[in-house]
């Protein structure tokens, strides 16, 4: 069995840190996105793996390699143009013929990994299995209707769902879905639905089962799911100070302290990470906080928040919450007069001001 991750997004909805970074790049607990979804796979008993990639294929495969560091073999496949789900799995079939499958989306993260997911379609050899999980508003997401645990329609963000589950964005498929996806035709916005390809095999006879999500399931493309996936990873760490803390410091609840970095006369309450090389000075850093590497607190507050490597916040008289704040950024107070709000910001940058 294979695996193929789809890596190849642009990031729209976490512009503008996806301006000069992958999507499936952003940290969550400073552990890129991507990773986790290799890891999953990997644990699965899958090591070989496909990586789709577009316009940001360097940065995703100067990040990864060739897999060795995390236990797998990795191919990229350059997809010629963002056409759509099935047609990444159609530019994607050379390598992936005649094995089985799972297709596993770059920006999802899923309590629990897939597991049992791969060993039940390895059991039951079923054409295709798809990953559902039960949630509040159906209509935004692709949803399933079934009978028993079989598969008998999908709809695409339906004004009336049929069900109140969707789809997760992992999915397990055989050779048959490569006829299907050459079958179908390009919806409204251009693009070769994975839903409509799966579709197809129900309507021509084929077997789709469906697998529910046990865990927690996030999709990250938005900052606050961003967020809320890097406070469920983080509420689950093991506390661990690998790096220096001074005796006028404190460290309350499950932190980690990476080696290389030093928290000196501040306050740390976790659940938190602190990156490599990161320094705390007189500062509080709060739960679900992920500080990266080589990053500066100094005379600050910050808490359920995400801070990129090589960033520097200094002598902020305000607590930062819920920000994500990308990398080698400078946040400091300016000394100069007269007293004025001072920006240099990007395109689709987001501010807010007390």
């Amino acid at each position: 069995m294979k695996g193929l991750i789809l890596s190849g997004g642009k990031g729209t909805r976490l512009r503008p840190i996806t301006h000069t970074s992958a999507k499936q790049l952003v940290p969550v607990a400073n552990k890129p996105i991507l990773f986790y979804g290799i890891e999953a796979i990997r644990d699965a008993g899958i090591r070989e793996i496909g990586i789709v990639v577009g316009d940001t294929a360097e940065e995703i495969q100067a990040a990864a390699g060739d897999g060795s560091r995390l236990g797998v073999r990795i191919t990229y496949i350059r997809q010629s143009a963002p056409l759509g789900l099935a047609h990444a799995v159609l530019e994607s079939e050379p390598f992936l013929r005649g094995t089985p499958f799972v297709m596993y989306l770059g920006d999802n993260l899923i309590q629990g990994g897939i597991t049992d997911l791969v060993r039940e379609f390895e059991a039951n050899h079923p054409d295709s299995m798809i990953l559902l999980t039960p949630v509040e508003d159906p209509a935004q997401f692709g949803v399933a209707e079934l009978r028993g645990e079989r598969v008998v329609r999908l709809e695409e963000k339906p004004a009336n769902p049929r069900s109140n589950l969707a789809l997760v964005g992992v999915y397990m498929f055989n050779d048959t879905i490569f006829e299907a996806a050459r079958a179908i035709r390009p919806s409204s916005r251009g693009e070769l639905e994975i839903t409509d390809a799966i579709q197809w095999l129900i309507d021509h006879g084929r077997r789709v089962d469906s697998h529910l999500v046990k865990g927690w399931w996030k999709d990250t493309g938005k900052l606050e799911d961003m967020l809320e996936a890097n406070r469920l990873i983080l509420d689950v760490v093991t506390q661990r100070i690998d790096g220096k803390v001074d005796e006028a410091s404190r460290v309350d609840f499950k932190v980690v302290i990476e080696e290389g970095a030093e928290v000196i006369d501040s306050t740390i309450r976790g659940p938190a990470i602190i990156g490599r090389g990161a320094r705390i000075v007189q500062s509080y850093v709060g739960p679900f906080t992920s500080i990266g590497e080589n990053c500066v607190i100094e005379k600050s507050e910050i808490e359920h928040s995400i801070v990129l490597e090589n960033s520097t916040i200094t002598d902020i008289g305000h607590r930062i919450e819920d920000s994500l704040i990308g990398r080698n950024v400078e946040l400091a107070r300016s000394p100069l007069r007269p007293v004025a709000y001072r920006f240099m910001l990007g395109d689709s940058s987001k501010v807010g001001i007390l």
